[in-house]
């Protein structure tokens, strides 16, 4: 059984940064991809990207593409979520999750951590 606590989010303006972190017990950490979703009021749960178990393969979804970064510290278990460039439309609880072997562009996980808020002002 694998346990996720994130942490992290907050309050911060539009084109500012935040970084995420969601770290990892119970498990062989460097076995698992990682992925983060988020949920906006109202709306469904999205994928906004994973990272794969070995750390070498990164996926995002075109909407935060270039200015979101995963990364993965296996000696730490803990994985990362840099978010650059923040819009308003990010607004949103974020959820890290795993899944054991998977890749970094799968939508299918197993473990679910509870989620940080992050708001993003105008």
């Amino acid at each position: 059984q694998v346990q996720l606590v994130e942490s992290g989010g907050g309050l911060v303006q539009a084109g500012g940064s935040l970084r995420l972190s969601c770290a990892a017990s119970g498990g062989t950490f460097s076995t698992y991809a990682m992925g983060w979703f988020r949920q906006a009021p109202g709306k469904e749960r999205e994928f906004v990207g994973g990272i794969s178990w070995g750390g070498s393969d990164t996926y995002y979804v075109n909407s935060v593409k270039g200015r979101f970064t995963i990364s993965r510290d296996n000696a730490k278990n803990t994985v990362f979520l840099q978010m650059n460039s923040l819009k308003p439309e990010d607004t949103a609880v974020y959820y890290c999750a795993a899944e054991a072997w998977g890749g970094s562009y799968s939508t299918k996980y197993t473990y679910w951590g509870q989620g940080t808020q992050v708001t993003v002002s105008s």
